[in-house]
């Protein structure tokens, strides 16, 4: 076996290269969720490397995975961004959440892995994960059409044309891409949307609908929406690049202390800790190791912890492994670790390109929001194939009563006031499901289908 196929960690100049592609699998999702929340890209680059490796050292060099921004922390950090909480508090709930990763880490220590399973079952897990693609269902809605549910930020014909191809795009690069280019359709989705853009505004077309556009105006609304200030004809500004220096140090920010931010993203956690589980099985059957074994599913939980927090304690976006670096993974079949620790290094000095984070900013919002229709539909699925692959019977009394009120406090607005804060939507879901599945008798089980035994 070559060294880029064998499990042993061996750093090597010559993979550097193999590093970099590795990283380009994952840049797409990676920019995705600064660029959709506001925080700075080059920061999220700079944590995603530098959590990656962390991991690494927690984890011994075992595991070939890579670390990036999560997608199911979005839902705070669109709280954030619409201000309910301020960024730094909302980071402080996140750091919050890494904590959560810790302690369930020393709790798989002290009482096995299938600890885990008991307090997170598919019975609660599937449902959240559906909650987090259905509450942000809207905000993929609004941004393809061009407006963010107050007002309109870009005219709404030009929008949904370019989210229609950003989506049409990304649908075929799943569908029908081979080898790297499966990989990558999330990217390729941002091309072709930046593309279609670049192509309206040459020839005049976004002029010509923001001007019809806003002849519909009545009363300065159309839709009974405002229009932002800076809307004009065209979809790309870049002044961002021309603006940006060169080279410059990331944005990094500091969190600030809120119970109220803590109570609110902690529950949200459930979700991506029992992703993670699966995430190590999945990589450990690509390379042939047991990983949950060795170095450990407490170690890997651990290091993904530690890797969230200390992104966010930076400003960054929470981690997570990334499956679509798994696939690239089982492609190359490169299961040489010390392969992730380049494209960490790669990650963290694209970071301190100042012109890379400026040309980030001038990719047009709806762009983003035609991908985003797909991501949070799938983000949806695949909570509910949590529940199929389970096998539970949904229509025994107990499991119907555990997904329909995680369900309808997530989604009907349930609100509970526990002195300090407010629970509400996902957090509020989870911690009633987890709660209801530890104190509701479980006489009409199927044994055969014990979630601590999947």
């Amino acid at each position: 076996m070559s060294d880029v196929h064998s499990t042993e960690y061996n750093f090597r100049p010559k993979d550097a290269l193999l590093g970099a592609q590795m990283l380009f699998v994952a840049f797409g999702a990676l920019v995705l969720v600064p660029i959709l929340t506001g925080i700075d890209s080059n920061v999220a680059l700079f944590t995603a490397g530098i959590g990656t490796l962390l991991f690494q050292v927690v984890t011994k060099g075992k595991v070939p995975v890579f670390l990036a921004s999560s997608f199911a922390f979005l839902p705070p950090l669109f709280a954030a961004q619409q201000g309910e909480f301020t960024y730094p508090e909302i980071m402080c709930g996140l750091v919050a959440a890494g904590v959560l990763y810790v302690v369930i880490s020393l709790c798989i220590r002290f009482f096995g892995a299938g600890f885990l399973h008991k307090l997170l079952p598919p019975i609660v897990t599937g449902p959240v994960i559906m909650l987090i693609g259905l509450i942000l269902a809207p905000v993929a809605v609004n941004m393809a059409l061009g407006h963010n549910g107050q007002v309109w930020l870009e005219p709404q014909i030009p929008s949904m044309i370019v989210a229609g191809v950003a989506l049409l795009t990304t649908i075929l690069i799943s569908l029908l891409g081979r080898g790297w280019l499966k990989l990558v359709p999330i990217l390729c989705g941002i091309v072709a949307g930046y593309v279609c853009s670049l192509i309206l505004d040459a020839t005049g077309m976004t002029a010509s609908m923001y001007d019809a556009f806003v002849a519909t105006a009545v009363d300065g609304k159309v839709g009974g929406m405002g229009l932002a200030p800076w809307m004009d004809g065209t979809l790309i500004s870049l002044a961002p690049v021309q603006n940006a220096k060169l080279f410059a140090m990331p944005n990094f920010s500091m969190p600030t202390w809120s119970w109220e931010a803590v109570l609110y993203v902690v529950p949200i956690a459930i979700a991506p800790a029992i992703e993670h589980f699966g995430d190590v099985l999945a990589i450990g059957s690509i390379s042939g190791k047991d990983y949950v074994k060795d170095p450990g599913i407490q170690n890997t939980m651990l290091g993904d912890g530690l890797a969230t927090s200390l992104a966010c304690m930076l400003g960054g976006p929470p981690n997570t492994t990334y499956s679509e670096v798994s696939g690239a993974v089982a492609l190359t079949r490169a299961f040489n670790p010390a392969i992730m620790t380049w494209a960490a290094i790669t990650a963290i000095l694209l970071a301190f390109v100042g012109k890379l984070g400026g040309f980030l900013n001038t990719i047009p919002m709806p762009v983003m929001g035609g991908i985003m229709l797909l991501l949070f539909g799938a983000i949806t699925v695949i909570g509910l194939n949590t529940l199929v692959r389970s096998q539970l019977d949904l229509l025994l009394p107990r499991n119907m009563i555990i997904v329909a009120i995680i369900m309808v406090f997530g989604l009907g607005g349930m609100v509970l006031n526990i002195g300090i804060t407010d629970l509400k939507g996902i957090g509020l879901g989870a911690i009633a499901g987890v709660v209801l599945n530890l104190i509701l008798p479980c006489k009409d089980c199927n044994e055969e289908n014990d979630p601590a035994e999947l």
